[in-house]
């Protein structure tokens, strides 16, 4: 069944109010409300515009901008010479060289207070010896893996340098196997 309200089957005379062929109002639009309108929203709109003129002018006088700005003010500062980098790919090549050579060799930090570097793979090795520094276990907390039951994972290096090591050549400087 339908959601609209039953109507006797009267007819509807055409021409008559309500009738489906036509398609304009019955009354027409009051002028006397839309000229009040139109008529206020000529004063709302005058109102603001006086107002914005006040402001500006209010502005003008209490924060004065001062000689115009020269169009070569905000001309590109350039950094210090040199400019260019001339040899960009060898640059990051011998970079990226650096820090896998301080990756995986000894050397000191901080001499005075007795700070070294230690190879990663060494690194990883006194880490899993040692273990980290964690909280008790508790009895809901036991199921977990022990540092024993980890299995030592090497992973290919990330980052600006990795490209330049392709896998086979890390897997033969770190003796990984595919």
């Amino acid at each position: 069944m339908s959601m609209e309200t039953k109507r006797p089957n009267v007819p509807i005379p055409p021409g008559g109010p309500g009738h489906p062929s036509e398609g304009y109002e019955h009354s027409d639009a009051n002028p006397r409300s839309l000229f009040k309108y139109g008529l206020g929203l000529a004063i709302v709109i005058a109102v603001v515009l006086f107002a914005m003129k006040g402001m500006f002018s209010y502005f003008a006088k209490s924060q004065p901008l001062g000689p115009p700005a020269s169009p070569f003010e905000d001309a590109r500062v350039l950094p210090p010479e040199p400019r260019l980098q001339a040899k960009p790919r060898a640059d990051l090549r011998n970079y990226c060289g650096e820090q896998m050579q301080k990756l995986d060799t000894y050397g000191w930090i901080d001499q005075d207070n007795g700070v070294v570097r230690i190879p990663i793979d060494r690194a990883i090795d006194v880490t899993i010896e040692r273990g980290l520094p964690a909280r008790a276990v508790t009895g809901e907390q036991s199921n977990a893996p022990s540092v024993d039951d980890e299995i030592k994972t090497q992973s290919s290096p990330n980052g600006p340098c990795a490209y330049w090591i392709g896998e086979d050549e890390y897997a033969k400087s770190h003796n990984v196997e595919k």
